[in-house]
């Protein structure tokens, strides 16, 4: 069986990512590289989403970018600016298209079905596949989206809803996102914060169709794309291994009150990439410490008070905005910070710190 110097588990966000990152920085010239990735084919599957506070390999796979966004409760809303940081959205048709035609171009590469058919002796890898079996009753964030197209204008494409909470909570978290990419053309879809035991899981497709012909009022549409997955909010528990690196969500770059995760990959690539011989020895602070801190306890708060969730997150976006956005995207200041504690029911999160 061949040997390769790096081998990537999982090609698929951050594993590919990670091979990008190499690639067009001229790390992968005097060596080799092997993907293990058992799909048959790239295509559209997913859409990945972020405030731009940094840049990033990906501007040309952008499907569309927005400086206003608006979160609301029942009969009240808030409407943010986000022009210093744009909310862009990562079509992954693109993004494989833009990755894979790179990579073909390099013979030093090649992507395999299994990881039993190359020797892995004295490869690095990276890996980006977790076990996450038996972790259903745990904290996830579930989703499920149709991308629809109306006869008619609609939507104002100039700003994005990220948070709409006038719907059914049952007991958990429950809210419903729409990203409009064009007046007859958006994403709507309903996420949920629960475990995935819940029965949520298998009414999506009425939650969509009732928010979309009762609430938004649209009769007449075409579902051009859907999207279904989970992001799990807990660190998945890998067995470390001396020769193995973890990346993704493997390798703790999701942020656990968010889901958010695309950013965080593309700032490990890049961290890899500049410490590619000592890698193994060294800790990225990709998400800094403080916030695994707060997460941990805004988990907790949210596992024990679901019902007042919906009030907590519309309390956090009274603060400054670019307060809001930097706090979430893992680039605030100890006042931006204090500026979002702030807003927070103090009772109700002091008493999950014991």
């Amino acid at each position: 069986m061949k040997e390769f110097d790096y081998t990537i588990i999982g090609g698929g966000c951050s594993g590919l990512s990670l091979a990008y990152e190499l690639e067009i920085n001229n790390q992968l010239q005097k060596k080799s590289l092997a993907i293990i990735e058992p799909r048959d084919k790239y295509q559209k599957d997913k859409t990945w989403s972020f405030w731009r506070v940094f840049d990033h390999n990906f501007d040309d796979c952008v499907r569309k970018s927005w400086n206003n966004f608006s979160v609301n409760l029942p009969k009240k809303t808030k409407y943010h600016d986000c022009t210093f940081a744009p909310y862009q959205t990562i079509d992954s048709g693109l993004f494989y298209e833009k990755i894979l035609t790179t990579l073909n171009k390099n013979t030093n590469i090649e992507f395999f079905k299994n990881i039993n058919e190359i020797d892995v002796k004295n490869t690095k890898i990276f890996n980006s596949v977790s076990d996450f079996e038996n972790t259903n009753d745990k904290l996830w964030q579930h989703f499920c989206g149709v991308e629809i197209e109306t006869e008619k204008d609609f939507f104002d494409e100039e700003i994005f809803n990220l948070m709409d909470f006038d719907c059914e909570q049952d007991n958990n978290v429950h809210f419903f996102y729409t990203l409009p990419f064009s007046k007859k053309n958006a994403l709507v879809e309903t996420t949920w914060l629960s475990n995935l035991n819940h029965r949520s899981v298998h009414s999506y497709e009425t939650q969509l169709k009732d928010y979309l012909e009762n609430h938004l009022n649209i009769k007449k549409y075409k579902v051009l794309f859907r999207e279904k997955g989970a992001i799990p909010l807990f660190h998945p528990t890998n067995i470390k291994k001396l020769n193995q690196i973890d990346i993704g969500t493997a390798g703790g770059m999701t942020r656990l009150s968010t889901g958010y995760t695309f950013l965080n990959i593309q700032e490990h690539s890049k961290f890899i990439r500049k410490n590619l011989d000592n890698v193994h020895k060294l800790k990225p602070k990709i998400i800094p410490d403080k916030y695994q801190f707060l997460d941990k306890i805004f988990l907790k708060v949210l596992a024990n008070n679901p019902k007042k969730m919906p009030d907590i997150f519309y309390k956090m976006f009274s603060s400054k905005n670019s307060s809001i956005i930097n706090f979430l995207s893992n680039k605030s200041n100890i006042l931006e910070d204090f500026q979002i504690v702030s807003k927070m029911p103090k009772w109700t999160f002091f008493k999950e710190l014991f």
